[in-house]
This record gives structure tokens, C-alpha cells and sequence, in this order.
């Protein structure tokens, strides 16, 4: 899709009822409330994914330093700001969120690209979900290098764990990445997902037939499985240790450099993990505290 400069960058809903979901000191996590702050964002994406990292710009991304396109008008822009920086340069965090009853008047998600979401919107799916509940893809998250800490992972969670509660959201969804675009040299990581977490039969997404890298690449008996966890990425690890599923099928993102696969997370399995630790902000365990230090860029999801 095309994606001119000219276009209005509009966060496609209110303002969350709450004037901020969490703070800490001078930090504070809150839904956009402008324009500006929307582009303060885009141009923190720019700066991690394609300056910082190795993603291909476009042209125009190149011109105008900002991360954008079609979804982002569409979208809530959940933003970690720090109020003791000049304005214009607070926005230090960013998590784009996209609702299933926006994406589907508007044309669906940005992960239908990559996977089949079929699946997930039938009938027996959103039965599954709850009278009211809803599917929310988690997309474009990064943190500036200086507010990569415990601190900021434990703030950006008391603010999704807001925007849930608020929008009756039953599950998460989105694509994590692998570094590398040669699904063989990831070989094991990816067979080990599949082989361990896979989606269950009735809603498994997988992906679309002309992007599909098939991911039980080592025979389970043949599988170092130790070894295979190891060299997940920790935000992939931390998916995992939420309970997440894995779609079926590998997408390679030539783009970013990376070989993707789909996550599908119960919000009930993050509440019930997350919601003893909210009244501590220092409550975080190993696991996420190495995510914290790899968590500079996530095209899609990040933890």
C-alpha cells in the first residue's frame, strides 16, 4: 500500500477514558492525545528500526525520518513518555495497537500480510473469545536505548494491562522475529516451536501459501531441545513463558532482515501473571529483565 506524506496522521480512536495508564517519576505511559506526538513516535520507530537496526527504508521514509504507513492512522499509539525532556522529544516508547473493531472496518490487520487470520474470525473463535471480547494486534513497539531498563518494561505492561481491561480484549496477536532471512540456519529454533507450542487444530493460523517457510525443519527425536530454547530471541522466551501459541509456517521479512512467526496470547494468561506485580514497579523477574535489554526494536510485538 502507498503511504503519502500528505495524509493525516490521526489516531483512529478517542482518548482512553483514563488520563494516563501508569507513571513513574518523570515517565509516564498514556494513549497519543495529537498529531505531534504520533510523529514523535514514527520518527523513534525510524530511528531504532532503520538506523539503529538494519531495516530498508523507503524512499520517503528517508526523507521524512519517519516510520509510517497506511495502519498507522488507524491505530492507538500506546506512548511511554518522559516529562523532563524538551517537548517535541518526549516520546521515549511507543507500542502500536490496532482492535479487531477498528481493523475490520478498515480493510483488517497489518498481519493478514504475512499469515492467514481466517481462523481467527469465525464463528467459533469468537464465540471462544466471550460475548464483547475482542482480538488486538501489538505492532511498531521500541524503546530509545537509554530507557531500556526493567523500570520501563514494568511501565509499558501497567499500561497494556490498562488498555485491556478497557477495551475488553480476550486475546493478543502479532509476529515475532528471528534475526536472519535462512530459515535452515534456523533450523532448530523453529522447529522447536513448532513441535512444542504450536496453536491448537480449531484456531491454528498459519501462513499465507506464498510466504509459508515451513518450520519442522529437525525431526522432534533428533531435536537438541535445550539447546533449540536457548537460541530463541528473549522476547520470544518471554511470549513463551506467558504461554503463548505459535502459528504454523515461517515468514521471511527481507525488509527487516528477519524470519517471523505468529504469536496468539490469552489475555487471561498475562492478568493472571502480571496483575500481583502492578502495585510493584521493581517486580520483575530474569526473563524479563533480559528482554529489557533486547527490547530496542520489535517491528510487531515486543515484551
Amino acid at each position: 500500500m502507498d503511504y503519502t506524506g500528505k495524509d493525516k496522521v490521526v489516531a483512529a480512536q478517542t482518548l482512553a477514558n483514563a488520563d494516563y495508564y501508569a507513571r513513574s517519576g518523570p515517565l509516564e505511559v498514556r494513549c497519543s492525545r495529537e498529531e505531534s506526538e504520533i510523529l514523535e513516535a514514527q520518527r523513534l520507530r525510524y530511528r531504532i528500526f532503520y538506523e539503529e537496526m538494519s531495516a530498508q527504508p523507503t524512499l520517503q521514509m528517508q526523507r521524512e525520518r519517519r516510520d509510517m504507513d497506511v495502519y498507522d492512522p488507524l491505530c492507538d499509539h500506546l506512548l511511554v513518555i518522559d516529562h523532563s525532556k524538551p517537548k517535541g522529544s518526549r516520546v521515549v516508547g511507543t507500542y502500536r495497537l490496532l482492535r479487531q473493531r477498528v481493523a475490520s472496518q478498515h480493510g483488517g490487520f497489518y498481519s493478514a500480510q504475512e499469515y492467514d487470520l481466517g481462523p481467527l474470525m469465525g464463528e467459533r473463535f469468537q464465540a471462544h473469545m466471550g460475548k464483547g471480547g475482542q482480538l488486538l494486534e501489538l505492532g511498531r513497539s521500541c524503546v530509545a536505548r537509554d530507557y531500556r531498563s526493567n523500570a520501563t518494561i514494568t511501565l509499558l505492561w501497567k499500561g497494556i494491562a490498562g488498555y485491556l481491561a478497557e477495551h475488553s480484549i480476550a486475546y493478543m496477536f502479532g509476529c515475532a522475529s528471528l534475526h536472519g532471512t535462512d530459515p535452515d540456519a534456523l533450523a532448530a529454533p523453529l522447529s522447536y516451536l513448532w513441535h512444542e507450542h504450536l496453536c491448537p487444530a480449531d484456531f491454528m493460523v498459519r501462513a499465507v501459501p506464498e510466504r509459508f517457510e515451513d518450520m519442522n525443519r529437525v525431526p522432534r527425536d533428533q531435536l537438541d531441545i535445550r539447546m533449540a530454547r536457548r537460541s530463541l530471541p528473549p522476547l520470544i522466551k518471554g511470549y513463551l513463558r506467558l504461554g503463548c501459541f505459535i502459528g504454523d509456517g515461517a515468514v521471511v521479512d527481507d525488509q527487516f532482515g528477519t524470519t517471523d512467526v505468529f504469536i496468539l496470547l490469552p489475555v487471561e494468561r498475562v492478568t493472571k501473571r502480571y496483575s500481583m506485580r502492578f502495585g510493584t514497579p521493581g517486580a520483575i523477574n530474569d526473563g524479563e529483565a533480559e528482554a529489557a535489554e533486547a527490547i530496542g526494536g520489535g517491528r510487531q510485538i515486543i515484551i
